[in-house]
């Protein structure tokens, strides 16, 4: 039996309006819809975004995927959901993994496409790209992530600071993904770097409690949500 193909869908960044029309076609194609969660509950916010626009009555399976960065628990898990997803697309069934913003940024659709390609070559693999987190916060802040010769990067700010130090002074601006745990010690880099005052923190960028702070120090000490990144610019003269 020829095998279906998979689809790796993103949903947008949280807005349900911004998905785009290819990816709305695709999950109203399929016959099945991956969607993952966390291990300890099956809430899904890629889901909560696709759900709109899923008119078709596909099957939707939740995958689960631990919170955690060992890595053998992690490969344990991509290795079991991509044999889930596999059972589906060996049936000739086309299916879609969402997620939110793009399939390819900071995903794990990417590591279960890897995985079932590593499994099953054969299998063909469509990526729709999504709007990403950042490109909405920088358009919900009306912050200029680049122009003309202007440069930016992507890090993640999961482990602190340490990774702004060593590109502040390469780029133009730059995005800090996954802030909301380190976020004292984030405010403490951008302190000790003199850039504090061109850091703006969004939270839940897209949804009804979206957060856009212009002085992410006002928040020390707080819990901020974990959808929350920070856009960081030199400051004039720096």
């Amino acid at each position: 039996m020829k095998p279906g193909t998979l689809y790796g869908v993103g949903v947008g960044p949280g807005d349900p309006e911004l998905i785009t029309i290819k990816a709305v076609k695709v999950l109203n194609q399929v016959e099945v819809i991956f969607a993952a969660s966390s291990s300890k509950n099956e809430y899904s916010l890629a889901l909560e975004n696709a759900k709109s626009h899923m008119l078709n009555g596909a099957e939707v399976v939740r995958l689960s995927f631990p919170m955690t960065r060992e890595q053998e628990m992690l490969e344990k898990a991509w290795e079991e959901n991509a044999r889930r997803i596999l059972a589906f697309i060996q049936q000739g069934k086309d299916v879609a993994f969402i997620t939110i913003g793009d399939p390819l940024t900071y995903s794990t659709f990417g590591y279960v496409m890897e995985t079932i390609q590593e499994m099953a070559p054969e299998v063909p693999v469509s990526v729709i790209p999504g709007v990403t987190s950042y490109q909405a916060a920088t358009a919900a802040a009306r912050e200029i992530m680049a122009a003309q010769e202007q440069t930016f990067c992507v890090i993640s700010g999961s482990e602190g600071g340490e990774q702004l130090k060593e590109v502040i002074n390469k780029v133009d601006c730059v995005i800090m993904l996954k802030v909301y745990k380190h976020l004292d010690k984030i405010l403490d880099t951008l302190e000790e770097l003199g850039i504090k005052g061109g850091a703006t923190l969004v939270s839940r960028c897209g949804m009804e409690d979206q957060i856009v702070c212009k002085n992410p120090e006002k928040l020390r000490g707080k819990k901020v949500p974990y959808l929350s990144l920070m856009i960081v610019k030199k400051e004039k003269g720096k």
